[in-house]
């Protein structure tokens, strides 16, 4: 469970663009949102809204443009000398959404898993190393044969696994998984979530789960922000905002969630957001809490309109 009092990450105005030639691309503009310890945070959005350029950011695979990260009271983007980069990266890691890209297909598991253990010297030696390969491919469902095959040998599914021992291997207290189910079959999704709320209370994980399925993401985290080009709109605890969105981009996503019930099916309306419908030529929207822990990005006109709908 989650420690509303203890934050572990702290995202504040975080900005990231890119320059192609002439044009300026805004991939995070002005992003900021709390990740407790303990809990998971998940984050969801069509391509192209950011979510990904935001997990990168936070770990800094990339360098921030504006803002800061704050990692357990560290600021993530600050100047760190190789010991301290080092000490950040044993505690922050992160799985990958294609499991077969981000796994070396020359190396055998047992080297794969180990990488982090031999970068962080964690093994005093060879059979001690084995070891902590053999518990961690068993953490995962897997077992000590598949130590020796390489990637190709598996299943997307297993893949993930063994990706998800990769990241377990330097004992970190923060993953940001990115998209990591969505290259697999629906079937063996929920395997691999439920192995993953298995690990997090095992060991006190704090996740940043990154997807664009608001079913998958509201069965794993505690508290969603919705972002759309480059921006959070919408922010609440998980149910509260499947069972109350608000802002109409958060409505859209919702509404292309299939139900299991072909009468629903059947008669289904699908919700298309027009960003037009909102007039900001006088306001810029600010991020307002309309409910307690609700955020919705508004003008102050919006914000009293949501205020007087959810009351």
């Amino acid at each position: 469970m989650s420690n509303k009092a203890d934050k572990l990450v702290e995202v504040k105005n975080l900005k990231q663009y890119f320059s192609t030639g002439k044009t300026t691309v805004k991939a995070i503009d002005d992003v900021t949102f709390d990740i407790y310890r303990g809990e998971t945070f998940g984050l969801v959005g069509e391509s192209g809204s950011g979510k990904s350029t935001t997990g990168r950011a936070i770990i800094r695979l990339y360098n921030a443009t504006d803002g800061q990260v704050i990692f357990d009271g560290e600021d993530v983007h600050g100047k760190k000398n190789r010991k301290e980069l080092k000490k950040f990266n044993r505690r922050m890691q992160m799985i990958f959404q294609d499991p077969y890209a981000s796994l070396n297909p020359r190396m055998k598991v047992a080297d794969i898993i180990a990488e982090g253990i031999d970068i962080h010297g964690l093994a005093r030696n060879k059979e001690e190393r084995m070891k902590m390969v053999y518990d961690l491919l068993e953490t995962v469902g897997l077992n000590k044969e598949h130590a020796n095959r390489f990637p190709h040998e598996f299943s997307g599914g297993q893949r993930q696994r063994i990706g998800i021992a990769r990241a377990l291997a330097v004992q970190p207290d923060f993953i940001i998984a990115d998209e990591p189910i969505s290259a697999l079959d629906v079937s063996i999704q929920a395997q691999v979530v439920n192995l993953m709320r298995k690990l997090q209370q095992e060991k006190g994980l704090t996740y940043l789960f990154i997807a664009h399925d608001l079913s998958m993401v509201k069965y794993i985290s505690d508290r969603i922000g919705v972002m759309y080009h480059g921006k959070i709109v919408e922010l609440a605890d998980s149910d509260e905002l499947y069972n109350h969105p608000m802002h109409p981009y958060t409505k859209s996503l919702l509404s292309a969630i299939p139900l299991p019930d072909p009468d629903y099916e059947r008669n289904r309306k699908r919700i298309v957001y027009d960003p037009s419908q909102h007039d900001y030529t006088n306001e810029e929207p600010k991020l307002r809490e309309v409910r307690p822990g609700h955020f919705v990005l508004c003008s102050e006109a919006e914000f009293k309109n949501y205020q007087q709908l959810y009351k």
